[in-house]
């Protein structure tokens, strides 16, 4: 049995093998409550299905009076009664942004908005072969409104070829940065790159964000990036390498405004002379990197690792079970974003 996924060139065909299904957060009384409370401190499973299937979309929005939820609250995943999520990460990072922060942007799998960026939607497909289980975590010290649709199709059984959709955060805070000049350093080895995620098995990389605090305040040029990408494929067999941090972003000469497309874009693009909080994006929908034994995907912090600034990254990627066990998610106090910055003059 296959399964084509949906494109304008194929949306006029019928479709006999699948139904259409969704678990929403809907008031079944009738009345208008469609939301669920996730008390603080407390756990809630909103999505838990048997059986084959794909979720093809995710909307979300949330209400909550602390400003930091969106770091604080926690999504994880699980596919086919495995032990270890395949997806663990704070919610609104998730969805594309970090540092907190909900704004308006959109990109083809992931966006914000409108209303300050407050309604979140997922357009990564996301198959199962036995069931499903989506839980929230509330590390907050008061309640989340949560409203939430899942839109999933219903199988009676998956090819066996497709992958598992994985999701993992992570943060150094700040970098290791040797903070050194000129800008004519090496770094022949990459070990001390950023590590935005390793994986073992077979599947490919699909993507990114980068979130990064500049901690750097000087009325010299203070462009937080030029580091390159460097992603080694298949113990080292492959290695793919960058120009740049603009350059993997698929812009150019240190950008410094907001930008939204279908792959790439820059949804918070910092202050005066990048000062504070930076958001790029970019995501390989139309040309995933593939592995067959495992991957490490890298990027340097700063040309050759002379920046010390705070960088927190989301990553996506698709692969066969059973994975690697990611890195322990930061305690909820370590994962904060920082105060913003004065600002020079």
């Amino acid at each position: 049995m296959s399964i084509g996924f949906n494109s304008l060139n194929n949306l006029a065909k019928i479709r006999k093998d699948a139904k259409r299904k969704r678990i929403s957060s809907y008031d079944p009384t009738g009345a208008n409550a469609d939301f669920n409370f996730v008390k603080s401190k407390q756990k809630h499973i909103i999505f838990d299905v048997k059986g084959a299937g794909i979720i093809k979309h995710i909307w979300m929005t949330l209400a909550c009076s602390d400003p930091l939820y969106l770091r604080k609250a926690i999504i994880r995943m699980w596919w086919d009664a495995e032990m270890e999520p395949s997806v663990e990460c704070p919610i609104g990072d998730f969805f594309g942004v970090g540092h907190a922060k909900a704004v308006n942007y959109w990109s083809l799998p992931l966006s914000m908005g409108p209303q300050d960026g407050k309604g979140f939607n997922c357009f990564f497909p996301m198959p199962f072969s036995k069931g499903a289980k989506i839980e929230v975590e509330n590390e907050t010290d008061v309640e989340i409104v949560w409203y939430y649709y899942f839109d999933y199709e219903e199988y009676k059984e998956l090819d066996d070829n497709f992958g598992r959709f994985h999701v993992t955060w992570h943060r150094e805070n700040p970098c290791k940065g040797s903070n050194r000049e000129p800008f004519y350093r090496k770094n022949p080895t990459h070990e001390n790159d950023f590590l935005l995620f390793e994986a073992e098995g077979e599947g490919h990389y699909i993507g990114c964000h980068v979130d990064i605090h500049n901690l750097k305040v000087t009325h010299k040029h203070n462009w937080p990036g030029e580091g390159d990408d460097y992603i080694e494929i298949d113990d080292g067999e492959t290695i793919l390498y960058g120009t740049g941090t603009e350059d993997y972003f698929c812009t150019s000469w240190c950008p410094s405004q907001y930008y939204c497309s279908p792959y790439f874009g820059i949804p918070i693009p910092g202050g005066k002379n990048w000062s504070g909080k930076i958001t790029y994006y970019r995501y390989h929908i139309e040309d995933p990197i593939m592995f067959h034994k495992n991957i490490k995907v890298k990027i340097e912090h700063g040309h050759a690792n002379q920046r010390s600034d705070d960088w927190s990254t989301t990553a996506y990627w698709y692969q066969n079970e059973p994975h690697k066990k990611f890195r322990p998610l930061l305690p909820m106090e370590e994962r904060l974003p920082r105060d913003e910055p004065k600002e020079i003059e």
